[in-house]
């Protein structure tokens, strides 16, 4: 089989919003839903495959079973049985916490697999949605401590105003949140290891203030202060746009009104597409074809070397 869908994982948040469903084209009737988990392997949330011979399995037992047939030679020789990135839509209703995660080092003397690298492609947002990425101040981990205490945290952020289309790299260590109003697409390494530095003394549905991780968090900041933390690229028709690339994966944009066949021969790694506007007809070097179009996420296994692309659509690609 050459194209894997798999059942959304909703989830409620204290933050969450309503746009999910509707982007998803999907009926649900949890409210708040703040995140879609679209591709997960993190242990007791594993996303299942929707259809087709595998239809019923977990992400987690199709690569044990299709090991480098699934995600690759390298990739299986690196990752094991675990795969290795965790795909989100986020919606947020309200501000998420500021927050970092660790990188592989740091997560490794706490008792964790993998550090938390990431990147968001910012989806239809609020008008007034912004967010937070990076220092926009020299600061030292004291000088952290003490803006946390005080609750000025913010102050020393680099924050941006956001539109659709908007691309942003977070490795590891770099302290960010998403704002209220934003809806983005999160791509990640596999890891729910979130160290939360401040949440605006908010409380949960039980009224309780949410644990803070301000310790863990300044073993895991990077301090370096930037110039700019956007990544910038320039939008093109018909052809794939190179957004990020780094260790954990590589990530294109592809905006197409005419047929395309894209080349996997020479590629050992897995395919995911996450569908961004539109729709299509995906078509695999034996003719098996499937529907894709905007919410849905589609994996392709490593054997795959062609997918022609028919119809108007915008989306991702990623593999690593």
């Amino acid at each position: 089989m050459s194209f894997y869908k798999f059942k959304p994982l909703l989830k409620q948040t204290i933050w969450g919003g309503g746009k999910i469903t509707a982007f998803k084209h999907i009926d649900s009737p949890l409210t708040n839903i703040g995140e879609s988990w679209e591709i997960s392997g993190v242990e007791g949330c594993e996303t299942i495959v929707a259809d087709g011979h595998d239809a019923g399995k977990s992400l987690n037992r199709l690569v044990s079973e299709q090991r480098e047939r699934l995600v690759g030679r390298d990739n299986y020789q690196r990752f094991g049985n675990e795969f290795p990135l965790l795909i989100k839509f986020i919606d947020a209703c309200r501000d998420l916490s500021i927050q970092v995660h660790p990188d592989d080092e740091t997560a490794r003397r706490r008792g964790h697999e993998h550090g938390k690298t990431e990147m968001w492609y910012v989806l239809k947002s609020d008008p007034e949605a912004q967010l937070y990425n990076g220092l926009r101040q020299q600061l030292t981990p004291e000088g952290y401590r003490q803006m946390v205490s005080d609750g000025t945290i913010t102050q020393a952020l680099a924050r941006y105003r956001v539109h659709e289309g908007d691309v942003f790299f977070i490795p590891a260590g770099r302290i960010h949140a998403i704002g209220a109003g934003c809806f983005v697409t999160e791509i990640q390494q596999t890891s729910d290891i979130t160290y939360r530095i401040f949440d605006y003394n908010r409380r949960d549905k039980d009224g309780h203030l949410r644990p803070l991780h301000i310790d863990e968090a300044a073993e895991a900041i990077d301090f370096t202060v930037r110039d700019s933390y956007r990544t910038y690229y320039e939008p093109m028709q018909d052809e794939g746009v190179p957004l990020v690339s780094c260790p954990y994966f590589t990530t294109a944009v592809y905006d197409l009104n005419d047929p395309m066949t894209i080349d996997y021969a020479d590629l050992d790694s897995f395919v995911i597409l996450i569908g961004l506007q539109g729709s299509c007809e995906l078509t695999d070097e034996h003719g098996l074809t499937t529907l894709f179009r905007e919410g849905e996420t589609v994996l392709l296994p490593a054997t795959a070397k062609t997918v022609r692309v028919e119809g108007t659509i915008k989306f991702l690609e990623t593999y690593v």
